[in-house]
């Protein structure tokens, strides 16, 4: 396996730059996993793809704003943006502007506090320490930190936003719950299918290519997340009762298969001693609240998710590799082949799959 397998050839004119109005009129592509079969729907029509007793797994992270602009006592301009708190005011960010090492001292815009570099971290990370909480100054001097191949001026930051976003913390957004309303949501659980939630704050490097060419050899990203245990009784009904665990988003899939990670649901194969996972309604979840480095590649045995909610996803990406694990690598390239051919939005902003 070589990280250019999951390349791919993209012309700009199909990344989204805007979200779609309404948020379910997107466009939606049924790929079945194990036929290769290929529907096209508009996903306010996914209730006619989901049985009643499924679940959908959503995030409810919301994206904070994040990005902060500052000014060195020399006067020049510089960027903040915020990653992950390390404890107190100390926070890892991305720097950007120059002489930005250890002991420089920045004053926030918009009369924000200081801030000054305690550490000097890989290629543009810092760890920089806030002279008061930052946390209080973000909804007046912050500003929502977009993917970097979206262009255009987001007019309404809440687009950026989940309907159902509540917990604070993420650099950008679970994005294939943007597609979701408040009244489709209503619709679905009319027709017998339940919600459950986690959460997991979502850090930039989740677009970040692979370039190592052995895409073993990358370092994935670390997440904090958090399975409830409400969620994991509800997760373990509907696997007694026969019903599908569908994750809304790759962030959903990451919690869910972290959870499970935790659990001993193995035993021997038939050839040799490998050992592969049987998925079985005997198998208990449990909640989990931690951080996670989980790289799923092909290869990966699922252990809970049964079916998954997911927009397109960059090339050489740990994401598209995720869904190739899950679906398989030459069914994902075929199905997005395709969805160029149909003109199919893709990335943050454009359309959705179902993956079944």
């Amino acid at each position: 396996m070589k990280t250019s397998d999951f390349d791919y050839f993209l012309p700009n004119r199909f990344i989204a730059q805007t979200p779609i109005e309404p948020r379910d009129s997107s466009r939606l592509l049924i790929l079945k996993r194990y036929t290769g079969k290929l529907e096209h729907a508009i996903f306010r029509d996914i209730g006619k793809y989901l049985n009643p007793g499924d679940l959908l797994v959503i995030n409810q992270t919301r994206v904070i704003p994040a990005r902060l602009f500052a000014r060195k006592p020399t006067g020049g301009r510089v960027e903040l943006l915020l990653l992950h708190r390390v404890e107190g005011q100390t926070w890892e960010c991305i720097v950007g502007g120059k002489g930005l090492k250890e002991g420089v001292r920045v004053q926030l815009e918009g009369d924000g506090p200081e801030a000054e570099i305690v550490e000097v971290l890989e290629s543009t990370r810092r760890l920089v320490r806030f002279s008061k909480a930052i946390d209080l100054y973000l909804p007046r001097i912050g500003h929502v930190p977009l993917p970097p191949y979206i262009h255009e001026t987001l007019k309404n930051p809440e687009r950026y936003q989940t309907v159902y976003a509540r917990e604070p913390g993420s650099s950008a957004a679970p994005t294939a719950g943007l597609h979701f309303t408040p009244r489709l949501i209503r619709e679905l659980q009319d027709q017998g299918i339940e919600f459950a939630e986690v959460t997991l704050h979502v850090g930039l490097d989740t677009f970040a290519p692979v370039t190592e060419d052995d895409p073993q050899e990358h370092k994935i990203h670390t997440e904090w997340c958090q399975l409830p245990q409400e969620t994991a009784d509800a997760i373990n009904r509907t696997r007694q009762a026969g019903g599908r665990v569908i994750a809304v988003g790759t962030t959903s899939v990451r919690t869910l298969e972290s959870a499970a990670q935790t659990t001993d649901d193995r035993r021997p194969t038939t050839e040799g001693d490998e050992i592969s996972v049987v998925r079985r309604p005997s198998f208990v979840v449990h909640s989990y609240t931690d951080n996670t480095d989980l790289y799923i590649t092909p290869g990966y045995n699922f252990r809970l998710v049964d079916a998954m909610i997911t927009n397109f996803h960059l090339p050489r990406s740990t994401l598209i590799m995720l869904v190739s694990a899950f679906a398989g690598r030459e069914r994902i390239l075929q199905a997005y082949e395709v969805a160029k051919r149909e003109g199919y939005r893709f990335y943050s902003f454009g359309d959705a799959m179902l993956i079944t």
